[in-house]
């Protein structure tokens, strides 16, 4: 009679586990059901339906981390940055904001590129023309650095939270470990270029221009761009002598001609040997050669101009 009874119970209890699992795949194809007519929707930008599908497949698929990062972006989606204020566009980034978290979360180690992509759409959320708090994203954008330490974008996102609050020796220093964690990319030190020109010190500035130049010397662009500082830096501090303005003059016409040298038909660069050349015309002191930089300049602009017309026409 036990015998029976174990053997009835352990039939049972097979029995209860067969079904349950069956339960459990009939679960995932639905959810995955569900996941697909939401990526159809979300491919159309029927950002509506795509929530509703989501929504569904995420109940019956809690883990699968990809469901949330599309659930939150349809919400992300539906929000309108004209509309802030109002409370029901509100609520649809907090709910954006709480399935990009759930989706960096439920990724693991192994998946850092996904796991970033959420967490860097969840610091955008928190972003000025969405939930406008910085203080909230400083930790995502530190949780992303601990995933990639050697990515530059994520401690440049977390220097500029730093710069925007007005934290500038953090935002240097963030800024410096982040062109430090790629040292052979020329786009970091254009980057950090950038947030000295913000900063006013063109001395750094300068130097991380020309640290690009190094590493890039057959780029006609880093060139040009080393130049257009040269020239905004002599035509517009009007609390430099002469020869300082004259220095930064020569220095731009060797960076433009250098660009030009590469490119030849370069119009931009053309454009600004044009405008150093008249600039250094307004502090030569011989009347001759001062007539003789601005014909040239001239001549510069003008070529430029026309071969700008001829590309738009063509």
């Amino acid at each position: 009679m036990r015998k029976r009874s174990s053997a009835a119970y352990l039939a049972l209890v097979m029995g209860l586990g067969v079904a349950l699992a069956g339960c459990g795949y009939i679960g995932e194809i639905r959810a995955m059901k569900a996941f697909k007519d939401g990526n159809k929707a979300y491919g159309a930008s029927d950002w509506r339906a795509a929530v509703e599908k989501y929504e569904e497949a995420v109940q019956l698929d809690p883990n699968n981390a990809a469901i949330f990062f599309y659930l939150a972006n349809s919400y992300d989606n539906m929000y309108r940055p004209a509309r802030k204020g109002e409370a029901a566009n509100d609520e649809l980034m907090l709910k954006a904001v709480e399935n990009y978290k759930l989706a960096s979360e439920k990724l693991t180690e192994d998946t850092v590129p996904k796991r970033s992509l959420a967490l860097d759409f969840l610091v955008a959320a928190y972003g000025p023309d969405k939930l406008a708090d910085p203080t909230q994203a400083e930790p995502v954008v530190k949780r992303m650095i601990e995933l990639a330490p050697n990515e530059p974008t994520n401690h440049f996102q977390l220097a500029k939270i730093y710069e925007d609050s007005g934290e500038y020796q953090l935002a240097e220093e963030t800024y410096l470990k982040g062109r430090d964690a790629k040292p052979t990319d020329p786009t970091v030190y254009l980057t950090v270029a950038g947030y000295y020109n913000r900063q006013g010190d063109f001395a750094k500035l300068v130097e991380n221009l020309r640290k690009r130049v190094e590493l890039e010397p057959t780029n006609p662009e880093a060139h040009y761009t080393l130049a257009t500082y040269h020239w905004d830096k002599a035509s517009r501090d009007f609390r430099l002598s002469d020869k300082e303005k004259l220095q930064l003059v020569l220095d731009g016409l060797d960076s433009v001609n250098k660009a030009l040298e590469i490119k030849p038909d370069y119009i931009e660069a053309m454009t600004y040997k044009g405008l150093l050349l008249r600039t250094q015309a307004l502090v030569e002191k011989d009347p001759k050669k001062q007539q003789l930089l601005i014909r040239e300049g001239t001549e510069l602009g003008d070529k430029a101009n026309a071969m700008r017309k001829a590309r738009a026409t063509s």
